[in-house]
């Protein structure tokens, strides 16, 4: 698996496929396998003529694990994803992320506009702007000594799923609260590349993905029917309507 260094961590990535980059940011207790491997998203993507790269955010997958919830903010994050087109040459990428991934990836269409051709947000909405991120309970839940001793509904489901991947549950409960930051209506005004937003119509994590693009200058919402947060980030509507923004966008 191939690595590179930034911010004096370790991060694991994969590039694969010729042509335009996209760059892939996963969401929180995810990975680059999990988020995009596993889903189809990067088979779909090579197949249509783009290369793929995705990072393993820090904390996550196997980049290096972090105790330190001020190393998680998302401006360091998103300095992260862009450290990977650095490292691989690339002046410029449009930009995916899933979750807390398009928090980050937010973060650096404003540091770098002109890095980012085109922003996809998938599975966060308007939350991105009147939420601060996950909600503390989930890392309370990954701290709980045992699942049988979390009773909350999301808390048990992220502690479950930490306990499935096998991942490092402390360092995912600094990084809820590292990346409790909030983005204002001001701020994602000033994101100034196409963006596509993508919410399931049953994820209650995300927020309304219209309200959110009613915000952003250049952005369009699409509606995935019928999918939650988990169940959204594969669906083919979803790929669809992500092919057909990137055929579109300047």
């Amino acid at each position: 698996m191939p690595t590179f260094q930034h911010d004096g961590i370790e991060f694991a990535f994969l590039d694969e496929g010729e042509g335009e980059p996209i760059l892939l940011i996963h969401g929180f207790g995810s990975t680059k396998e999990i988020n995009w491997v596993g889903p189809g998203w990067v088979s779909t993507l090579t197949r249509a003529g783009r290369r793929v790269v995705a990072i393993d955010n820090r904390g996550h997958g196997a980049s290096g694990k972090l105790y330190d919830r001020a190393l998680y903010e998302p401006r360091l994050m998103a300095g992260d994803a862009l450290g990977l087109l650095d490292h691989l040459g690339l002046r410029r990428a449009d930009v995916m992320g899933y979750s807390m991934g398009g928090r980050i990836g937010a973060y650096a269409a404003l540091a770098a506009p002109e890095r980012v051709r085109s922003l996809i947000l998938g599975g966060i909405g308007i939350n991105l702007v009147e939420g601060v991120g996950l909600p503390v309970t989930i890392a309370e839940a990954l701290l709980a000594p045992s699942l049988d001793d979390v009773t909350d509904p999301t808390g048990r489901m992220f502690r479950a799923f930490a306990e499935q991947t096998r991942s490092d549950r402390q360092a995912l409960a600094a990084c809820i609260y590292g990346t409790r930051q909030q983005l204002d209506a001001e701020d994602v005004a000033r994101i100034a590349v196409p963006t596509l937003i993508a919410v399931g119509t049953k994820d209650e994590i995300a927020g309304d993905g219209l309200k959110l693009a009613a915000l952003i200058p250049w952005a369009q919402a699409v509606d995935i029917p019928g999918r939650d947060h988990m169940l959204a980030v594969g669906d083919k509507v979803f790929k669809q309507a992500v092919l057909e923004f990137l055929e579109e966008r300047p």
